[in-house]
């Protein structure tokens, strides 16, 4: 079977839908079929493109026998909502333009975020007659309403009846929670076209390249403090002021350390946070490659996940839950709704607090410092988890037999 799968983000960018679309399309290819992906030059989240690429109008590459067709696009970095609405809409035009003259696939898949990607499968399908595969990870307009990006309207309004329309327009929608299939077949999508994929991990498949104690002594943090640790896109929707505020409230115990890594649309203000309060307690630290981030989780004692206080974000499971649990961290996770089941229920890795409430992460955190044992008994069942329910090889699997299963013998 030939896919051919549209995502704005592809290795050596390393979001969770890179990530996602990597490691799935590897199974896939695995599995003897062939996959194409179309994206754009690599440079999430800063709007720079990455080094030894080159934002050119059609280039293709070969990741781990998956074929990368990568097309020109309007570059912004991760902030802002008017730039970075005609990034996403220059990538779907090209990236349709660009499909015209690839060969027909059978079947076709898009996935959000960001929207316009699942909109240029969607083209597309019509275009060489094939079936449509919505994979949603986020939901529009919702979430960039719920971070302040955009204000109800005339344009939202157009933009949720749009959406309504492409979720019935699939052949097939892969959610990722079950808060999303449910609001699918609130908008009217049949039950028997919903196939729930959440995110996971391949245990083994991630190694360490550097010891904790080297870790911490490249960035100066403490080697015998008890850390806690955020590592992702510091978005508008994360909240990250949080953990400053935590930092703040912890200032005169010298056991706690706190890290943020990452870039994104509020990294400026975090930077600038954390010099106006003088914290000294925090490593506010630039976006790095993967294996560096890998290695900064390694070195970490808990794995700080976050969200803002919206009710949009109780639908949502944050994929570094499972990073975490891959390297046995226990989680303190600022988020309710599905994930937090998720954590403190289903698979016993880490306890949950109210998002934005930075003096019950504290509190957490402190405990969790108090309670070597528990710590360890949190990384045990986190890695356990992942290796029976969240197994990514297990998930793409899942994917690709429902994927196989639709009939791609449409009218020419």
């Amino acid at each position: 079977m030939k896919i051919l799968f549209f995502s704005d983000n592809f290795p050596p960018e390393s979001n969770a839908p890179a990530i996602r679309t990597l490691e799935h399309a590897r199974e896939w290819v695995n599995a003897g079929h062939e996959v194409t992906v179309v994206t754009c030059a690599p440079n999430f989240p800063t709007g720079k493109v990455f080094e030894g690429y080159s934002n050119n109008l059609y280039q293709t590459e070969e990741v781990d026998a998956i074929r990368v067709v990568r097309v020109w696009s309007f570059i912004a970095a991760n902030e802002g909502s008017v730039k970075r609405i005609i990034d996403y809409v220059s990538y779907m035009i090209s990236a349709t333009i660009a499909a015209v003259f690839l060969p027909r696939p059978d079947v076709i898949v898009g996935t959000s975020p960001q929207l316009f990607a699942a909109v240029a499968a969607w083209l597309t399908s019509k275009f060489k007659r094939r079936p449509f595969v919505f994979e949603l990870r986020d939901l529009w307009p919702e979430s960039i309403l719920a971070v302040g990006a955009m204000e109800k309207g005339l344009m939202v309004g157009w933009l949720e009846r749009f959406v309504s329309f492409l979720y019935r327009q699939a052949d097939l929608m892969v959610p990722v929670t079950q808060a999303f299939a449910d609001i699918l077949e609130q908008e009217g999508v049949v039950p028997e076209k919903i196939l729930i994929i959440t995110n996971g991990i391949e245990p083994g498949s991630h190694q360490l390249t550097e010891s904790r104690e080297e870790v911490r002594a490249k960035w100066n943090i403490p080697a015998d403090a008890f850390v806690g640790g955020f590592i992702g896109t510091l978005g508008m929707a994360h909240g990250i002021s949080t953990i400053l505020d935590a930092a703040e409230l912890a200032r005169e115990d010298a056991t706690l350390h706190f890290v943020v890594m990452g870039d994104g649309a509020d990294k400026e203000q975090i930077h600038l946070l954390a010099q106006r309060k003088g914290l000294q307690n925090v490593s506010v630290i630039d976006g790095q490659p993967r294996q560096d981030a890998l290695n900064m989780l390694g070195a970490l004692d808990v794995s700080l996940v976050l969200l803002r206080n919206e009710p949009l974000f109780e639908t949502v499971i944050p994929s570094k839950i499972f990073e975490a649990m891959e390297f046995r961290k226990p989680i303190l996770l600022g988020v309710r709704g599905e994930s937090a089941d998720i954590v403190v229920n289903q698979t016993r890795s880490g306890i949950a607090f109210t998002p934005e409430d930075a003096p019950a992460l504290l509190g957490h955190l402190e405990a969790l410092r108090d309670d070597p044992d528990r710590c360890a008994e949190l990384g045990r069942n986190g890695r356990s988890a992942v290796e029976t329910s969240f197994r990514r090889s297990e998930l793409a699997a899942r994917m690709l037999a429902a994927i196989e299963a639709l009939d791609p013998a449409l009218p020419d």
